[in-house]
């Protein structure tokens, strides 16, 4: 567990470096998702540490919280970061991240987390949370044109990204196929990082590609992600690293120059 902490303390450092950095005026700067400011995309980190909290301590508790957010009609993550400061939200995060952080690291790592949807194991849950820091980070890096060095944590995106495939295909009311998909990807670090096998279904390129198109913060067309076979290309047209409904994504052309 402290290895899978000290990268999702990272991640959260790089973001902090970058918002810390902001005027009041730029925290309500829009994001490619839409209707979302940076102000939003740091609540909704924020909401979801502090659930994330909760489902490590009161089992009990997180499910009823969980079924009045997922029945509430609106996305309540964003509503707490607009009814404060800029200063304020981010001392917030900063506290309430580091308390997830903090408990993360006394926990069994066998041990089974309920979340919005089947429960997980706590590494993989709190690997998750390093999936939604990068991702939501990408959407603040794109708004203010900030610059964020892809690194060898991306490895933890990436296997969400893969393991998610089965996940993407339910979650789309679609049958997943049978056949496996290879995917190949060159880590930031010049490694190869592998999973599955196929020679017929591959996905292959940059990691960093790889994760923006399964977090949907790129459309593949975007990228430069060889996708090759049926099975391969049909998953990655809605491939779905993240719990929850399927996202809008982003659409053709939008980050071609990216």
């Amino acid at each position: 567990m402290d290895a899978i902490c000290d990268d999702l303390t990272a991640e959260h450092a790089d973001l902090d470096r970058i918002v810390s950095s902001l005027s009041d005026e730029q925290w309500d700067t829009p994001t490619p998702s839409p209707g979302w400011t940076v102000r939003d995309q740091i609540s909704h980190l924020w909401f979801f540490d502090q659930r994330a909290v909760m489902a490590l301590t009161d089992a009990e508790a997180f499910a009823v919280d969980a079924k009045q957010l997922l029945s509430g009609g609106t996305d309540l993550s964003i509503a707490p970061g607009r009814a404060v400061t800029p200063s304020e939200l981010l001392d917030s995060w900063r506290q309430d991240r580091g308390a997830l952080i903090a408990l993360a690291r006394t926990v069994d790592p066998s041990s089974r987390v309920p979340w919005y949807g089947p429960a997980m194991g706590a590494r993989s849950f709190i690997t998750a949370r390093l999936m939604e820091t990068w991702a939501h980070g990408q959407d603040i890096v794109d708004a203010v044109g900030a610059t964020r060095t892809p690194t060898e944590r991306l490895r933890h995106v990436a296997h969400i990204g893969v393991r998610a495939r089965p996940f993407s295909y339910m979650i789309n009311g679609r049958e997943a196929p049978t056949a496996e998909v290879y995917v190949g990807l060159r880590s930031p670090a010049g490694e190869l990082w592998e999973w599955n096998s196929s020679d017929s279904n591959r996905v292959t390129g940059p990691a960093l590609d790889f994760c923006l198109a399964v977090t949907q913060r790129r459309h593949p067309n975007d990228t430069a992600l060889v996708i090759e076979g049926p099975a391969a290309v049909e998953w990655m047209s809605f491939a779905q690293a993240f719990a929850g409904d399927p996202g809008v994504g982003r659409v053709p052309g939008q980050f071609a120059s990216s």
